[in-house]
Parts: C-alpha cells; structure tokens; sequence
C-alpha cells in the first residue's frame, strides 16, 4: 500500500524526537538497546581507525545549540539560556541487520531563569512525558524528507539514507529557531504533543523535594499576575557547554534516584512530581 507525503514526513519526524530513558523508540520501531550501545562503545574505536566506521556505523560530528528561554513579567523580560551538546550515530544494517537504528544523547544542563522576588524557574533536559528533549529539540526545526525525496534516495544503502539525509539538514541548521508550542498529531501519536521541555520550580530552592511543574500555558499560577512565557528558541553555538546549575542546586550530586521515594505499594498516580524527577533531569553528563 503506498504511503502518502504527510504519513512519512510523520514517521521521519518521530525518529529523532522521541527518545526515552526507559524506552528509546525512533518512529515505531523499537531499537535493540544492545546493539545501540555495542555501537556506542565502539565510538573510541571507530575514530582511531580507518574505515572503522563504515563498518559499525555512522557517527555525525557532535553538534551544540543554546537553548534560551524568554520569559515576561511585570518588571521585564527575564530570560535564561544554557548550551547543550548532542551526539548522535547510527548502526549499520550489514552488522545489526534489523535492529540497526539510531540513537542521540545530549550533554549539558536545564535552563533557570530567575524571576527575582518570584523565584526561578527551569527547563529541564526532559520533557512532560519523560522523553528526552535535549537531545532533540535542536533538530525540530529541521526539513523534514518529503515523499518525493524518499523515492530519489537509495534503498539498498547500509545506513537509513533517509535519517543520513535528515542528520546533514539538522548539521547544517543555522540562526535561531523558536520551538514549536505542539507537535501535531501523527501516526505514532494520534493526539497532538506538548514540543516543550518540562518546566518547574521549587517551593525551597534548597529541598528537591519541593519541586512542582510549572504549567508553560499559565506561569501566573506559579509566578505571579502578569508573569508569562514568550517562547523558546534553539541556536546553534560554538560556545562550550555550561556549567552553571550546581550553583543554584548545590544539592544535585548527593540525591540517588529519584527526589521522593514511593513505597513498593504506593499507586504512581498519588506520587507528588519529586517521585519521577532526578537529577539526570537538571544536569548530565557534566
């Protein structure tokens, strides 16, 4: 049965941007966490030899974005911004058959931006559904491959011709970009989705259990009259990856596992926010 332009920019788009911690999907296909890391591992290798990576994979050149976040309030327009760097490879089809699929990972920090006497707020490195956002939301703004592309591309190649394509538009993206406030829906979310990362804000900066989610529609529930979101915006950078948040949460290296632990009978959905969040949420790979 053929597939329509829509169905496949759709599936095209859910490859990168629906990456999770629990369950690294891209499109609708599961990805072999095994062969994935296998591949990964193989990284060091990869580079030091020659052709080595024809062999395993693609790995595309590591790439950092700013992300700022732009908020008004009744004394100004305070904004927040952080850089975060993403890798991202692919596994040959040749040596994963078909469990070769991709997989990104992003290393940085969420955003705080601080509302002075309101408090601060953060975008974490997640997003409400607790699905990576970090290591995806730089490519959103990329083209995505139309039908007619996808036709042109070869179907034997070792490496998904139409990801390798999506990868080089994300590399070559410049300017800043403004996220999106929904994805519409698709074939693998018959529901429109929040493009947003989580945001939230502590009750007492120095308790994370404290922590609550911020409503991006209505920052006057959490902030105060007059306090609301202008937008988020991604740009590619060359400047290093920041390194600031411990500072503001001098707590993020002494928490294990989650801000609230849950009793083994406790139901999830009576669970306060603290029980899903850690700190992989604020910083990683820093």
């Amino acid at each position: 049965m053929a597939i329509s332009q829509k169905e496949l920019a759709n599936e095209q788009r859910c490859r990168l941007f629906q990456h999770s911690d629990r369950h690294h999907q891209l499109g609708r296909r599961m990805i072999n966490r095994r062969a994935i890391a296998a591949m990964l591992l193989a990284g060091p290798m990869m580079a030091a030899l020659p052709g080595c990576g024809n062999i395993l994979g693609k790995q595309y050149p590591p790439y950092r974005y700013r992300v700022t976040v732009e908020v008004e309030t009744p004394e100004g327009l305070r904004t927040g911004s952080s850089v975060i760097e993403v890798s991202v490879s692919i596994a040959s089809k040749r040596v994963f058959g078909p469990f070769a699929d991709a997989g990104a990972s992003a290393r940085g920090e969420a955003v705080a931006v601080d509302l002075g006497r309101r408090g601060v707020m953060f975008a974490l490195l997640r997003n409400a559904a607790g699905e990576d956002w970090a290591s995806g939301a730089f490519g959103i703004a990329a083209k995505k491959v139309t039908l007619e592309e996808s036709r042109r591309l070869p179907r034997d190649a070792d490496i998904d011709p139409e990801f390798d394509l999506e990868m080089q538009r994300i590399l070559a993206l410049r300017g800043p970009h403004t996220i999106p406030r929904w994805f519409p829906a698709d074939l693998g979310h018959p529901e429109i989705r929040s493009a947003y990362p989580m945001l939230v804000k502590f009750r007492n900066i120095a308790n994370p259990k404290t922590v609550e989610e911020v409503d991006p529609d209505n920052l006057a529930a959490a902030f105060g009259k007059g306090v609301k979101l202008r937008r988020i915006i991604t740009e590619r950078t060359d400047d290093p990856v920041t390194k600031v948040i411990r500072k503001r949460l001098t707590w993020l290296d002494s928490v294990t596992g989650s801000f609230i632990k849950g009793g083994p009978t406790t139901p999830i959905d009576t669970l306060p926010l603290g029980a899903s969040l850690n700190s992989g949420d604020f910083i990683k790979g820093l």
